[in-house]
């Protein structure tokens, strides 16, 4: 899921607007980058925004099933309104394959907590396709559509149409969350019909592959040397290039600390 996580991340924080006002109701104005109290379990959220009214919303990202899902929201709702004393809004969005089954709310004769859960597919991918915003056009291929091969033709006709740098970058996404829906092969034999994108779309298929190998080499050596890899180090390790990653396999040997080592 890490490779998923981080460029949804990206692009929710980025320009998918439509997206994040679809999924909460509302425009995020700013972006919060927090780690939890160290009384809450797991330490970091996903995704974290103040609105213009002083709201906090907190999105949570989650492609499988967790059972104790219920209690990792209710701790985080907790860990953030001990830090800003404001309780959040919160949203499960989950973008897995199979049907969403998690429950979305914890209930006792007392007690009673609950946070909006959304399959991603509940979106209206025709109305994410229609976005001026190239995110809202990424995050499509995820939500609800009545064609996927037309949609990825649009969405790669968007894209071939951006500027270079953004080009790029709006490719590696779409490549990624095409591997949610199995939908790799046919953003790669769209995207060859673009001359404009064929060079980025050959680096971008090797690149990836040469990467996870890397990446997977450099997991099985940390986890030797440190344990289990904490998620916040996951996420960095999963925006590291080729090239970054080699130089990692390197350090690790001498690291003290995985924090020494992703500092």
């Amino acid at each position: 899921m890490q490779e998923y996580d981080v460029a949804l991340k990206l692009l929710l924080r980025g320009s998918a607007k439509l997206t994040m006002r679809e999924l909460t109701g509302t425009a995020i104005e700013n972006w919060i980058d927090v780690e939890l109290p160290k009384v809450v379990q797991n330490t970091r959220v996903d995704l974290l925004g103040e609105t213009a009214d002083k709201g906090l919303v907190h999105l949570e990202l989650q492609s499988g099933h967790d059972p104790d899902m219920p209690l990792r929201m209710a701790e985080y709702c907790l860990g953030v309104f001990r830090l800003f004393e404001r309780f959040p809004r919160q949203v499960l969005l989950y973008v897995g394959e199979a049907p969403l089954r998690m429950a979305s709310e914890l209930r006792s004769d007392d007690v009673w907590f609950r946070y909006r859960a959304i399959d991603i597919r509940e979106l209206d991918g025709e109305r994410l396709l229609g976005s001026e915003e190239v995110g809202d056009n990424v995050i499509a291929i995820l939500a609800r559509l009545r064609d996927h091969k037309d949609a990825v033709r649009r969405i790669v006709e968007r894209i071939a149409g951006l500027v270079a740098a953004e080009r790029e970058t709006a490719l590696g996404q779409l490549i990624i969350l095409a591997g949610l829906r199995q939908l790799e092969e046919t953003v790669e034999q769209e995207a060859r019909k673009m001359p404009i994108l064929n060079d980025l779309l050959d680096n971008k298929v090797l690149g990836r592959e040469f990467r996870r190998g890397e990446l997977t080499v450099l997991r099985r050596q940390i986890e030797k040397r440190f344990g289990a890899i904490p998620s916040w180090a996951e996420e960095r390790l999963v925006g590291r290039s080729a090239a970054d990653l080699e130089e990692l396999s390197v350090r690790v040997l001498d690291a003290q600390s995985i924090e020494d080592l992703l500092k």
